[in-house]
């Protein structure tokens, strides 16, 4: 059978490469000293009422946040009201933060809780549908096929692989293996207990190698 490893690798650089294309536009961020020096002055201004040191926290973390969102959804029209969801609610609840860690690391929380409810919204809302087998049949009757596999179809078809996984697996699934988050980080960024992200990678991984078993493929 296939292995679906050389599938992830191909589609987490694609991601990766995709959300920087996404942020090019929007320059290169200030070192970290001088980002975070700034961040805490126009922190201080937008409390004040300053609504253009808001933008420029925008401008300067922006960047990243669209790319934490991109592994959420590779829909550019999505991707941009999730990304503007994550500075309202940011704006919102501006007050909470401490600066106990850098603004951005409070700013990919949000992101995920973000683009985490978004995925829990779209499986309500989306019907009942058989999954579809054609694209990894394809996938698994040649045995090099992953081989030729531009960046963009295995990340098509891995996104549509891990579609069909609850909310919830597919999340630390992201966070662990595309993401490349360990524990500590991954149980910041979702809120749960340190011994929760373990066993759910666990269930989360059971979860998709009986999914890639049903494609004639293999998980290592």
């Amino acid at each position: 059978m296939q292995s679906v490893f050389g599938l992830v690798v191909r589609s987490g650089i694609l991601l990766g490469v995709a959300a920087r294309s996404a942020a090019d536009s929007l320059g290169a961020g200030a070192s970290d000293v001088e980002s975070a020096t700034a961040d805490r002055e126009d922190i201080r201004l937008t409390q004040q009422g300053d609504p253009d040191a808001y933008r420029r926290l925008i401008e300067r973390h922006q960047p990243h946040v669209a790319k934490v969102l991109w592994r959420f959804s590779r829909d550019r029209g999505v991707h941009e009201e999730l990304v503007q969801d994550v500075f309202v609610e940011a704006y919102l609840s501006l007050n909470t933060f401490r600066g106990a860690a850098p603004l951005g690391h409070w700013l990919a929380r949000i992101a995920t809780r973000v683009g985490y409810r978004y995925w829990k919204e779209r499986a309500r809302q989306r019907e009942a549908e058989p999954f579809e087998l054609a694209e990894w049949d394809q996938v698994a009757d040649d045995r090099d096929v992953i081989e030729h596999l531009d960046a963009d179809q295995a990340a098509s078809l891995l996104h549509g692989l891990l579609d069909r996984l609850p909310p919830r697996d597919r999340l630390v699934l992201m966070l662990r293996y595309l993401e490349g988050c360990d524990v500590a980080e991954t149980a910041r960024r979702t809120g749960w207990t340190k011994t929760m992200v373990k066993v759910q990678s666990l269930r989360a991984r059971d979860k998709l190698k009986k999914l890639v078993e049903r494609c004639g493929m293999e998980l290592i």
